[in-house]
């Protein structure tokens, strides 16, 4: 169906709203510091709904959706790892990395990796953490504009995909980490007002209720076990890493003006994921199954008992429902899903390149001013926006690369973590086998044992490779 001129105008006024944010903040970054970590004076709040508007954000109306439509309230369990691994790193990760990141005056994840080993090892990090986050971006962008192509016919995929790109590209690379925080503040805002606060109350009256859920579905829609412990244990191997890894999340605990604040925004993300977000998203993606099963999506061409992608469930039912008006913001919600994510990810790949790769081999100085890293950050989106537009599969290529960036860097910044004198060959070992691993049990597709993920695989090599080389290293300078 096309859009109402009035839903447009809703959407044109989001998207000019986040544009002046940007623009706004341009005026206001004085140095590369303002640019990338916020000039270290941000408060809890507004890095807490940052930090879940990234991590939730982008798959929220994809993702949660999918889970409700497909297995029901035990899907609230993935983002219970996201509880665990905020409220892990808050005690593990923050206390350590905090002090020295404020002492020294880091910006990106890998200065901390070469503080405690080496530049090397900083700036293999620095490519890896790079190649995966150009890959979110690209897939952030292309899974938004697929969504709101099948929410909206009359808006192309292409047309989606620039809109969302330009947008997105402009206000992150003028307003930098600032710009990033508090547009997605108030995109988390849309994104609760406009799929939460609308979205479940109509949604429940239009299915019929509560008498409607019970007759329609399975009970198992509505237990919390009705999963494996394997899928679970796939989750926390999956989700619980990212925060130990992701360079998004280290921008932000460099941003907090104090280590309490740090800890407090990590608590407050924590809470949002599971029981807050969880919860509502999984109940909306249950109730587009309701509405399956009612033949709701028949005109559509998915009658009661047609295959289905279940992450399509959500923007149909809400597509289905919503009024005119409402229906402008919820294409403003999706939106502003998918670009909490993507706007964090552009700023991270920006950081990776300009302090990591750059700096290492050109020397800090040379490109320390905040227009060099606009630039930086105007080609790395444009690069992103090309991908997104030229490579269908790119969502795929893109999970491969997160896979090689958890399975390669999570044990060694384990080991930063708990050693005294790590070793940067163990870390480098780590970072090569554990990726590599990954990688070639995905592209080969072998079938695993127990059905665990790929990940916990090359995790498990990762571990033994820095075991063997820290400790051949430690007899080394025993002897």
């Amino acid at each position: 169906m096309d859009i109402h001129y009035i839903d447009l105008i809703i959407f044109v006024v989001y998207l000019v709203i986040m544009l002046g944010i940007g623009f706004y903040f341009m005026k206001r970054n004085k140095s590369k510091e303002d640019y990338y970590v916020g000039g270290r004076n941000m408060s809890a709040g507004h890095i807490g709904l940052s930090v879940v508007a990234t991590d939730v954000g982008g798959g929220f109306s994809i993702g949660l959706g999918g889970l409700g439509f497909m297995m029901g309230l035990s899907g609230s369990w993935m983002l219970f790892t996201g509880l665990l691994g905020a409220w892990i790193s808050a005690v593990f990760l923050i206390p350590k990395i905090y002090p020295i990141a404020k002492k020294h005056q880091f910006l990106t994840f890998p200065q901390s990796l070469a503080f405690h080993y080496n530049k090397k090892v900083a700036l293999v990090a620095g490519i890896i953490s790079l190649v995966g986050y150009i890959g979110f971006t690209s897939s952030q962008i292309l899974a938004g504009a697929k969504l709101a192509s099948a929410t909206f016919p009359s808006v192309s995929i292409l047309s989606a995909i620039l809109i969302m790109g330009v947008i997105a590209i402009i206000y992150t690379a003028v307003g930098g980490i600032k710009a990033v925080i508090y547009t997605d503040t108030i995109q988390w805002i849309i994104l609760m007002v406009g799929l939460i606060c609308i979205g479940i109350p109509l949604g429940y009256a239009y299915i019929g209720g509560w008498e409607a859920i019970s007759s329609t579905l399975p009970d198992s829609f509505m237990s919390l076990t009705n999963i494996k412990p394997v899928q679970f244990f796939n989750w926390i191997i999956t989700i619980v890493p990212i925060w130990f890894v992701g360079m998004t999340l280290y921008q932000r605990i460099y941003a907090c003006k104090d280590e309490a604040t740090a800890k407090k925004a990590w608590r407050i993300a924590g809470l949002f994921e599971w029981p807050i977000m969880a919860f509502m998203g999984i109940a909306l993606g249950l109730f587009a199954r309701v509405g399956y099963e009612q033949g709701m999506f028949t005109d559509i061409g998915y009658a009661p008992g047609v295959p289905m992608d279940s992450e399509l469930g959500l923007p149909l039912f809400l597509r289905s429902i919503l009024p005119v008006g409402l229906m402008g913001l919820m294409l403003s919600a999706y939106f502003s899903a998918i670009m909490s994510t993507a706007d964090s990810c552009l700023m991270a790949a920006s950081g990776n390149f300009s302090t990591d790769i750059l700096g290492f081999f050109k020397g800090k100085k040379k490109f320390d001013t905040i227009k060099n890293s606009q630039v930086i950050t105007l080609i790395i989106g444009a690069i992103a926006v090309l991908l997104a537009t030229h490579m269908q599969n790119v969502l795929e290529l893109m999970l491969y690369s997160y896979a090689f960036m958890v399975s390669g860097l999570l044990v060694p910044v384990l080991g930063m973590l708990i050693l005294k004198k790590p070793s940067p060959i163990a870390a480098m070992a780590a970072m090569i086998s554990g990726g590599t691993t990954t990688l070639v049990l995905i592209l080969t597709q072998v079938e695993l044992p127990l059905e665990l993920d790929a990940n916990f695989f090359g995790i498990v090599v990762s571990s033994l490779a820095f075991t063997v080389f820290q400790f051949t290293s430690f007899k080394k300078a025993t002897v």
